[in-house]
């Protein structure tokens, strides 16, 4: 996971990460990612970009438009972790702070308990009581 400067574009970042990506079949990225170095790069990989072309590109190249419209799950996750404001505004002046909370806050989506052994405590409690109940994750 790269964290980058607001102003850097999503293209150079794609520089910094390309050795990094996982093994996949096919690249979803918006208009941002158009450049034919970053196509070259991915094709090199074995990997096929699904990337529609910038406007001002003068030969446009075809790109999967049903493949690419499931692109909007990928914008939903952004959009749900900004809904915490610390995300949102970036109150956090470390990066590793930042990205701590960015992981707390992708925890919490997901349900899962923030604190395991807390969880695992409540859990053994529960099933020595025999009520065969799971409890919830603890809320914060």
């Amino acid at each position: 996971m790269l964290l980058s400067e607001g102003q850097m574009s999503d293209y150079n970042g794609a520089a910094l990460m390309i050795d990094a990506l996982p093994q996949s079949k096919v690249l979803l990225g918006d208009r941002g990612y158009d450049a034919a170095w970053f196509r070259n790069a991915l094709t090199a990989r074995g990997i096929t970009p699904c990337i529609p072309s910038k406007a001002n590109r003068k030969i446009s190249i075809p790109h999967d438009r049903t493949l690419y419209r499931q692109r909007h799950r990928i914008e939903n996750m952004f959009g749900r972790l900004k809904d915490w404001r610390r995300i949102h505004t970036r109150y956090d002046r470390c990066a590793h702070t930042f990205m701590s909370a960015i992981r707390i806050c992708c925890v919490r989506r997901a349900g899962l308990p923030i604190c395991p052994m807390t969880h695992a405590s409540r859990l053994s409690a529960s099933t020595s009581a025999d009520s065969g109940v799971i409890p919830p994750p603890i809320p914060i």
